[in-house]
């Protein structure tokens, strides 16, 4: 099978070392058209990503809010598949070896590329892991499972409604970090209260040794500075989609998820040093 990168594992160790939170940013392939969002994948990392989701367009997006929903279709209107989402992928690696890729999405599109297809693709693209939203952890051999044998990290998501009952079974499987919605609902929802968040994630803390990225409704550098003083990560994505919805070129999106993208980064990195003072 393939050999494992650990890209993902290397990050979270350099973060630690660090003593600061990473910044993981998602942008949908192919939005608003495949070049741009190409430019934009390639410009990420030094405006400041650790960690990258890069979405697979789907028709039926469910678990996403409008934002991501409208994202995803503006991709697919422009004819982005699977195959140019590997392409951009590949693209990316040819001059960024480093900055871990997370295909995130949904079931179907791999499905009916082929599991075993698709896995084979994306690992000798450079993909580092996988978070699917509509497979629990009773459908671990369906997909979970060879993800993992292939050498990617499968991504498992918690949130508020796990209890601790269900939560060894999601992370029974989990590689990579584990990425906690911090709010019920799609993405995009209201802003989650970081003193009840970091209450929950200090709960699942003792179950596991995996990093722990927090995301949904983080939308400001103020959100994320907040969030970024206990969590290994934060996950931001639906205010990147917005500041393509609401570009009036494709230069002009691709420039405002960066400058969003720097100034998240920024927030992000200072956390820690800000929080004694407000302690």
């Amino acid at each position: 099978m393939t050999q494992r990168h650990d890209r993902i594992a290397r990050r979270f160790n350099e973060l630690k070392a660090a003593d600061r939170a990473g910044l993981v940013t998602f942008i949908s392939a192919g939005d608003p058209d495949y070049d741009t969002s190409l430019e934009t994948l390639l410009a990420l990392p030094e405006a400041g990503a650790d960690v990258i989701e890069l979405g697979m367009p789907f028709t039926d997006p469910m678990a996403d809010g409008p934002s991501i929903q409208a994202s995803t279709l503006r991709a697919l209107k422009g004819g982005q598949d699977m195959r140019k989402t590997l392409s951009m992928v590949r693209a990316l690696r040819e001059r960024d070896d480093a900055t871990p890729v997370v295909l995130m999405g949904y079931y179907n599109p791999i499905y009916c590329m082929g599991v075993e297809a698709f896995l084979t693709e994306a690992a000798e693209a450079g993909v580092d892991g996988l978070i699917v939203v509509d497979l629990p952890p009773e459908h671990d051999a369906e997909l979970c499972l060879p993800t993992r044998a292939h050498g990617l990290d499968f991504i498992r998501l918690a949130t508020p409604t796990t209890d601790a009952q269900r939560l060894p079974l999601v992370l029974q499987n989990t590689s990579g970090f584990l990425y906690y919605v911090s709010s019920t609902g799609v993405t995009g929802a209201a802003a989650p209260s970081a003193e009840r968040v970091a209450q929950e994630v200090e709960a699942i803390r003792a179950r596991t040794a995996l990093p722990i990225g927090v995301g949904f409704g983080i939308r400001t550098p103020e959100q994320a500075e907040r969030i970024a003083r206990f969590a290994d990560a934060v996950v931001v994505g639906s205010a990147l989609t917005d500041s393509v919805a609401r570009a009036e070129s494709p230069a002009e999106a691709s420039r405002s998820v960066l400058e969003l993208t720097r100034s998240l980064s920024a927030a992000v990195r200072r956390a820690r040093e800000t929080a004694p003072a407000e302690a």
